[in-house]
């Protein structure tokens, strides 16, 4: 051996392992997540990014009219606002009378959105397992089950809008089925519950898909174990179903509370326009930007999505909605709270043993 190899081999350490060459298509990370993300968060920059920031700049500003002293022709300018078209929102209250009696018709179409919201998601959840665990069962024609209950959520919503319309009727079906003469599409607490009747119909079938998905990951095993040791079916699912579908549930009764606060196309379909029992208020807001009046319209619509961001925020810290479902972050999250629990419980002795080391 030369002395060239000598002094080779005796530089290489074999303890210390060799530098891998960094790849941009290993372990699908790096530049290859941004290059698969880019397209998805460029379409949501132009479609949600750029409308929400102008609407952020339309709530600061207003427009004012001029008249020409040489021509006499009346012009309009815009001109920054600040927050009047903010503060004239509880200034000066427009009276309506919905479903609680007179009030201001921010505040009414607040009340229903937040109704809507709750009655609407509550139903659909408790319809929705149901859903789930019916088409979890093995039957006889459980494919054909399975269609028929995912077919209303297929369906377009003003086309499911429009055919409650015909349903809900003065002379529809529905006053055929219960024997009674019910004005549901006039402008009343009827129309609330039509359109309850109509959203739950047709987005149960969603929590349903999202809760079977989840059922299908339970082990077969964990309810004959249960059985076994004696639990009943009401136990199984309280103590099995429940909480190892809580995830899937979860996320599925987020999307749909974040999409049942901006209801649109449902009412106006089932209802049309100037309803006050059932005006939310996405409503209210497309009904101020066609009258004009863009500057407060756009005012409602960012009170709108502060609402719709608190609720989100709620939904994440306290029920614990794991959106994006990322096991590798929730890892090194699980692992930074260990780091700094053990640095919580070693940080007395050090303290301690200084203390006692000085003279």
């Amino acid at each position: 051996m030369s002395d060239t190899d000598i002094r080779q081999s005796g530089n290489a350490d074999p303890a210390r392992p060799a530098k891998r060459k960094k790849n941009a298509l290993s372990d699908g990370q790096g530049r290859l997540a941004a290059i698969l993300l880019s397209p998805t968060m460029v379409v949501i920059v132009v479609i949600v990014g750029i409308p929400l920031l102008l609407s952020l700049r339309e709530a600061f500003f207003g427009v004012r009219e001029q008249t020409n002293p040489d021509t006499g022709r009346i012009s309009k300018y815009e001109y920054f606002a600040g927050l009047d078209n903010f503060t004239r929102i509880f200034s000066n209250p427009t009276p309506v009378i919905g479903n609680f009696g007179q009030m201001d018709r921010l505040v009414n179409s607040f009340i229903n959105t937040s109704l809507f919201t709750i009655i609407c998601v509550g139903l659909e959840t408790v319809i929705g397992v149901a859903m789930a665990l019916i088409m979890a069962k093995a039957f006889r024609g459980r494919a054909f089950v399975r269609a028929g209950i995912l077919v209303p959520w297929a369906v377009p919503t003003i086309v499911s809008a429009m055919m409650w319309n015909l349903i809900f009727n003065e002379a529809g079906v529905m006053n055929k089925v219960i024997g009674q003469h019910i004005l549901w599409t006039a402008d009343g607490l009827p129309l609330f519950w039509a359109v309850v009747i109509a959203d739950v119909w047709k987005t149960a079938p969603f929590i349903g898909l999202l809760t079977l998905a989840g059922l299908q990951t339970i082990p077969a095993e964990v309810y004959e174990a249960a059985k076994v040791d004696g639990a009943n079916a009401w136990q199984s699912f309280l103590r099995i179903t429940l909480p190892m579908v809580k995830p899937a549930l979860v996320v599925a009764v987020l999307f749909r509370t974040l999409d049942t606060m901006r209801m649109f196309d449902l009412v106006v379909g089932l209802g049309g326009f100037g309803k006050y029992s059932a005006e939310t208020m996405s409503i209210f807001a497309y009904l101020e930007a066609t009258q004009g009046r863009y500057g407060p319209a756009a005012a409602y619509a960012i009170i709108l999505f502060l609402f719709i961001v608190l609720v989100s925020f709620l939904f994440v810290k306290f029920l614990g909605a794991d959106v994006i479902n990322d096991e590798e972050t929730a890892a090194i999250r699980a692992q930074r709270k260990r780091r700094k629990a053990g640095r919580a419980t070693r940080s007395p002795v050090r303290r301690t043993i200084t203390s006692g080391d000085l003279p």
